[in-house]
């Protein structure tokens, strides 16, 4: 465990027990959040590579345009 982390959890042992409680979920949703949006980037990356693909295809065959840098009227 870092330093820093050891800190964080040394001044959230001084909170009353219903503040480290939901201090202790909220990290949980996080932990948990974190781990979810891993996964799905992990399982994306095959897809991601493919429509890269086609698009870079498609600009090379010219079906594609510039988008103006102006904001439409």
């Amino acid at each position: 465990m870092t330093k820093r982390l050891e800190e964080a959890f040394a001044k959230a042992s001084k909170l009353p027990e219903k503040e480290q409680d939901s201090l202790a979920a909220w990290l949980m949703e996080e932990l948990e959040d974190e781990r979810a949006w891993e996964e799905k980037f992990a399982k994306s990356h095959d897809v991601l590579a493919r429509l890269a693909e086609e698009t870079l295809a498609e600009h090379r065959a010219g079906k594609t345009r510039a988008i103006s840098s102006r904001s439409s009227p």
